[in-house]
């Protein structure tokens, strides 16, 4: 979620955003120099520092309001590195493109995933918990974490419901799951610690 007061606290400690394309535009309405920024559209990489990053599909929407809607892209990515591959979803509902990023890119290492805000309302934008689920298994997750859970309400399910049905299939499936406490730190080669 794009917040203007942290993209502000966080430019001065920043060398470059990298956003899916056209949200440079907020950026720079927020005064972050356009030299700091990169654009990207899906399947698009960039290099920093031996660290590859990657723009990969989503299935969400963009914009707010009636006037922005898709004026930008909505995106996963991919982290890599010479000793691990790592997934972040994105908001994302489910569909084809996890099959496509992992016929591009292989196994995953460690996937964070969509998994709360569902509704039948808005499913196309949103994973239930078990599709999540779903998702990891897909992506061939070594180890998965559910997020986007516990932080605020838009929807109606409880605020414990998508770890606990994310937990139950993931253990159907035999997929390793950390949930660790806001803010604290886990090693993906030894989650068991």
């Amino acid at each position: 979620h794009l917040d203007m007061k942290t993209i502000k606290a966080l430019d001065s400690k920043t060398d470059c955003f990298i956003v899916p394309l056209g949200v440079e535009n907020h950026l720079e309405r927020w005064n972050v120099k356009s030299d700091k920024i990169r654009n990207m559209a899906w399947w698009e990489e960039i290099d920093i520092n031996a660290l590859t990053i990657a723009c990969a599909p989503a299935r969400h929407y963009s914009g707010r309001y009636v006037l922005d809607s898709g004026n930008t892209l909505f995106a996963s990515w991919i982290l890599k590195d010479e000793y691990h591959q790592i997934f972040e979803s994105g908001d994302s509902g489910f569909g084809g493109h996890f099959e496509d990023i992992h016929n591009r890119y292989g196994d995953f290492d460690f996937v964070m995933i969509d998994c709360a805000q569902y509704d039948m309302r808005w499913h196309t934008s949103h994973m239930f918990p078990e599709e999540s689920v779903n998702a990891c298994a897909t992506l061939s997750a070594k180890l998965t974490m559910p997020v986007h859970w516990g932080a605020y309400s838009l929807s109606t399910h409880a605020w414990d419901d998508p770890p606990v049905r994310f937990l139950k299939s993931a253990e159907e499936l035999e997929i390793a799951v950390v949930t660790p406490m806001l803010g604290e730190t886990i090693n993906i080669d030894t989650p068991e610690q």
